[in-house]
């Protein structure tokens, strides 16, 4: 179980989040020099030094992402340029790229992040530099969320396997959905059928809620509070659910934890955007009230989870049922151990699950309630801490990642293991870093009393 240090403050962390800006710097421009289009997009570490791997394109937007956050943290306008530029010349597959589902991860994170800065006045952007951006949000958006699949009791935007699919990852895919609305926009569908973004991250959420995140409440023999499944399978003739499923955990009754970190941190980002979201439009998908009661459950059951499950530093093993995870004995009452020979530890989903915590921590102070805010908000803290220090911040200069001991696909066994080594170690991955960054850049606004970071900005 984590270890949680109550005294921690976003202003004590400042340090060692400047250090991490230091070395991120010189990360991107590493990218930077060896990155050619031509080889794909970088998606992990290899030695070191950042490779493709086809399977779908969905880092992209981290890679030029990470650029417009350094910006945002430092100031830096060279990488201001980097993110604009790339965004620029190689984002717009993306856009409108109808075989994924992840523009929540490639666009809003340049497109948004450049949009959301140019209204802060962070830069002078011009009015069309701005419209530009809003148009490819709006075209996200909609491109995101035609890839639909109804089903008996709801829809979902259905993940590269197909529309029996339902993936834990999408739901930070509702961040694309989310924008689209907030700009005005609406999915245009058969006899110019005008279909409600909103409506359909709502139901999307309502359904990975439902399916993807269990209560302890006797849904199967596996039935622990807070855990998740990777996948959910649909029947589609009749639209039934019918199992559980994973892609890149070890079984569909145990929890792959980056899937975890991303229904944590996916349902904190939509219980936030809730609080602005007006009444009336809530009213036709359920009302505010049902809405939120699902979204808070579901958030509060995983990161609970998460806390209970994961070394006393925070940082979780690949998979809660690893197979080899009791060859390390009581692995959960002391810190992680990323160099051990069983089974590896996934820092990216530390990374991911560290902004859930904190911002459900945020959201609860934000209701009131003090006490179970301040624990999820220092456990989220504590995590971060863990992750800005060796050995998991990447200080090595030959080395391109940030964030060490990224696991992507152990089933596939696609993690680079070093000689010397029997698990995969000392590795990096796109999501990974940006995902530590984005952390560092919430807790650094904290502590400046700067703009609370949201993903739709002042929209």
């Amino acid at each position: 179980m984590m270890r949680i240090d109550h005294s921690l403050t976003p202003e004590a962390l400042q340090p060692a989040i400047a250090r991490m800006w230091e070395l991120s710097a010189a990360k991107i421009h590493a990218i930077e020099k060896d990155y050619s289009p031509e080889r794909g997009t970088p998606v992990f570490t290899v030695a070191g030094r950042y490779t493709s791997r086809g399977w779908t394109e969905w880092t992209q937007g981290f890679q030029f992402g990470a650029s417009v956050l350094q910006f945002d943290a430092t100031g830096e306008a060279e990488f201001l340029e980097i993110g604009r530029s790339r965004t620029l010349e190689l984002m717009a597959s993306h856009v409108s790229h109808i075989g994924v589902h992840d523009h929540g991860f490639n666009n809003v994170s340049t497109y948004g992040n450049l949009l959301r800065l140019a209204m802060e006045g962070a830069y002078p952007a011009s009015e069309w530099e701005r419209h530009f951006y809003e148009m490819a949000l709006k075209a996200s958006s909609a491109a995101q969320a035609s890839r639909w699949a109804q089903v008996k009791d709801g829809g979902f935007v259905y993940s590269f396997n197909g529309p029996q699919s339902l993936f834990v990852d999408t739901i930070r895919s509702m961040r694309s959905l989310v924008v689209g609305y907030r700009l005005g926009h609406v999915l245009m569908g058969e006899n110019d059928a005008k279909i409600s973004l909103l409506g359909r991250a709502i139901d999307h959420c309502r359904m990975t809620a439902k399916y993807s995140v269990y209560y302890g409440e006797g849904r199967d023999s596996y039935d622990l509070r807070g855990r998740t499944v990777h996948e959910a399978i649909f029947n589609r003739n009749d639209g039934a659910f019918r199992c559980p499923s994973t892609q890149q955990g070890y079984s569909p009754f145990s929890t792959w934890t980056r899937g975890l970190a991303w229904a944590m941190c996916g349902f904190a980002e939509q219980l936030e955007f809730l609080e602005t979201a007006p009444d009336a439009d809530l009213e036709p998908f359920g009302g505010r009230a049902a809405i939120v009661a699902i979204y808070r459950k579901a958030a509060e059951a995983t990161c609970d989870f998460y806390i209970d499950n994961t070394a006393t530093d925070g940082v979780p093993y690949w998979d809660t049922g690893a197979p080899n995870l009791h060859k390390l004995g009581d692995y959960l009452n002391r810190a992680s151990e990323p160099y051990n020979a069983h089974e590896p530890v996934d820092g990216s989903a530390a990374a991911i699950g560290a902004q859930g915590l904190l911002r459900l921590g945020a959201w609860l102070a934000g209701k009131g309630e003090t006490e179970a805010g301040a624990r999820y908000r220092q456990a989220g803290l504590s995590v971060l801490r863990t992750l800005l220090d060796e050995p998991y911040l990447s200080t090595a200069a030959g080395h391109q990642g940030l964030l060490l001991h990224s696991v992507y696909h152990r089933p596939n066994g696609w993690d680079h293991v070093p000689e010397g080594h029997s698990i995969p170690c000392g590795e990096s991955s796109m999501w990974g870093d940006y995902h530590l960054r984005e952390a560092a850049l919430y807790v650094q606004r904290l502590a400046a009393g700067k703009p609370y970071l949201q993903f739709w900005g002042s929209l």
